[in-house]
This record gives C-alpha cells, structure tokens and sequence, in this order.
C-alpha cells in the first residue's frame, strides 16, 4: 500500500482490530483508552491497524477507517489465504511512527526493523513500541487475562488443581467483582465486557476495570488478575457472597454477557 502522509510505499505485514468488541488489549482497559493512546477519536464503527515497513525499513502503524476490507484481510490469513491488504489513501486516518505490538516477521529485501526518528510522523510523539515484559503492570495484567483466554483448559486445570493464587476472601478479587457486577447495572465504556465465541452455547469473556481484569467462560469458571498481584491468578468462587452483595458466579457471568459488546 501507498502511505499518502509519506508518500512511499508500505509492505504490509500484519493487521488488527480496533473495535468495541475487538482490540489490542495492551492498548487500555477499553475502547475509548485504546483509541486515545493512538490518538484517534472512539468512532464506534472502529478502526483497523495495519503495521508495515517503508522501504528503508522503518516500522509503522497505519490507522484506516475501512474496518470491513482489514477483517476481511485477517480473516483470509487465518484460513491460510494470501490477501494483497492495500486500502484505499482515502481511508488513512493517520500514520504513526513504530509498533504497539511485538512482531516476528520483517518484509524482505529491506532493511531490518527500525523505528523511524521521533517526530517523523508529524505528531512529535516517540514511536509506537510494544510493552516490555520485565515489569508487572495494567498492561501485563490485561496480557496474562487474554493469555488465559487463549489456553482456556490448561489454565482451567492448572489453577484448579491448586485452588488459585489467593484466599476467595482477598479484598482485591472483592473489589474486581463488585465492579465487575456494577457494571450490569451501570454501562461502562465501550469494550470494557467484550464476549467471543467459545463453542457451542458458551462465551469467553474478558472484562477489564482499574487494576483488574477478569476472564472467563460462561457455565464454567472465572479468574481474575490484579495489579497489585504480580503474576498471580485468582480463581472466583462460584458461592457468591451475600454479605458483599454478590451474587453467585453463573448469575454474574450470564449479567455480564448480556452488557457485553459482541463481535458483528
């Protein structure tokens, strides 16, 4: 594709979703916070990110209005199809300096992976760069939740064999889910309770809150990571605390997905 801030071409490496229901959760603990750490406004269509390099093999991250042809383009790969991604110039919205995510591969023929100059975008922001791992934060702790959505049974078994990392009375896991459960009363922003497809009759869902975020599958079980909890997974009890207002943990997941933004 043809980069019209630059005016070079771009080899297309990969692309992303950003949407309500679907986003780089390394980006924020929603839609709206993803949106603004790119520095675009959280139209609700969305957007896609298509990350490349220029022809001295800088990285970049393209951000285009046309959602429909990036999902396409994803969709193709990840049946094993080629798809030649190139949107339209009229759909940039703009163009940013690095990536947000870690990538493996490299257009060939090209120099190596490398930031471009700060500012060479025209924001004057330092470049795009994905978090490092050798520090726990929101960021690590949204990257273990969706970690534990993707390798759902063995996380499922692993933590049930030794019961979670912490007590079900820890007053962190107490706090997520009485936010967690307000939340069904009160909509939060956008993205915040995004459910997917898991099998038949069942959902994954990923909520997020400050300092929290909780993964789950409906009819089965629920685990929450916390901020000031390095690395640890707390399982959710499914009794519920009356005392705390809680409900059982079947009850809260079937709230949440009903609040939950779906993929279209």
């Amino acid at each position: 594709m043809t980069d019209e801030e630059g005016g070079g071409a771009l080899y297309v490496l990969t692309a992303v979703l950003l949407t309500p229901a679907q986003f780089p959760s390394i980006l924020g603990d929603d839609f709206p916070e993803a949106c603004s750490l790119l520095g675009v406004k959280p139209a609700a269509r969305g957007y896609g990110l298509v990350l490349g390099q220029d022809e001295e093999g800088a990285r970049w991250t393209v951000v285009v209005d046309d959602v429909s042809l990036v999902a396409m383009a994803i969709a193709s790969w990840d049946c094993g199809m080629e798809y030649d991604l190139s949107p339209d110039e009229r759909s940039i919205v703009v163009s940013l300096a690095g990536w947000p995510l870690a990538l493996s591969v490299a257009a060939p023929g090209i120099p190596d992976p490398h930031d471009p100059e700060q500012g060479a975008d025209g924001t004057g922001r330092v470049p795009l760069a994905p978090p490092s791992a050798e520090v726990w934060g929101p960021v690590q702790r949204r990257m273990g939740a969706d970690q534990i959505a993707r390798e759902w049974t063995g996380w499922r078994e692993r933590v049930a064999t030794d019961g979670g990392a912490a007590a079900a009375a820890h007053p962190g896991l107490a706090r997520a889910l009485r936010e967690a459960l307000e939340y069904t009363q009160s909509p939060p922003p956008p993205g915040r309770v995004r459910s997917s497809f898991a099998g038949e009759d069942v959902r994954t869902l990923r909520v997020d809150g400050p300092g929290w975020s909780l993964v789950a599958r409906t009819g089965d079980a629920a685990f929450v990571l916390l901020d000031e909890e390095p690395s640890e997974v707390l399982a959710v009890p499914r009794d519920g605390d009356p005392d705390l207002g809680l409900p059982k943990l079947p009850e809260l997941l079937a709230a949440l997905d009903r609040v939950a933004v779906r993929p279209a």
